[in-house]
């Protein structure tokens, strides 16, 4: 084998070396790409949780969805209709405007019990987190 055949063969070698390592990172990339997303799924869903629990807290010591929204920092839109706006690190915000995520508290009626609340917390492009149904037993 002469000079020339065994560089071009050196030079064949280096470029599929290349190629594969170039196939090999774009595949790493994607999955690191896919466990970021995921993570952000997971901690918008553990504060969507930890809001929720909030929100039900405060509708049971109050029983209305008005007064446990004003309690948390939210807005009254309505009988028996308030919202809790958050940004993007899960602070309560002023409103539509700056947020990220919205808890909507919703008064529903149900049969033998007239405390109850539907309590969802979504992306403020609508894409629902969590959703609970809280009731409140309040002594009159």
């Amino acid at each position: 084998m002469d000079l020339r055949t065994r560089v071009l063969f050196f030079l064949i070698e280096q470029i599929i070396a290349i190629t594969v390592f170039a196939v090999c990172a774009a595949v790493c990339a994607g999955v690191f790409a896919e466990a970021y997303y995921k993570a952000n799924d997971a901690r918008d869903l553990s504060y969507a949780l930890a809001a929720a629990k909030s929100g039900a807290e405060a509708y049971k010591s109050f029983g209305n969805p008005e007064e446990a929204a004003a309690v948390m920092g939210g807005r009254v839109y309505g009988p028996g209709a308030s919202a809790v706006y958050y940004d993007k690190d899960w602070r309560v915000c002023d409103g539509y405007s700056n947020a990220s995520y919205v808890m909507r508290l919703t008064s529903i009626a149900a049969e033998g019990s007239p405390f109850m609340c539907e309590l969802s917390v979504e992306r403020i492009s609508g894409e629902e987190l969590f959703v609970i149904a809280v009731s409140a037993s309040i002594s009159i």
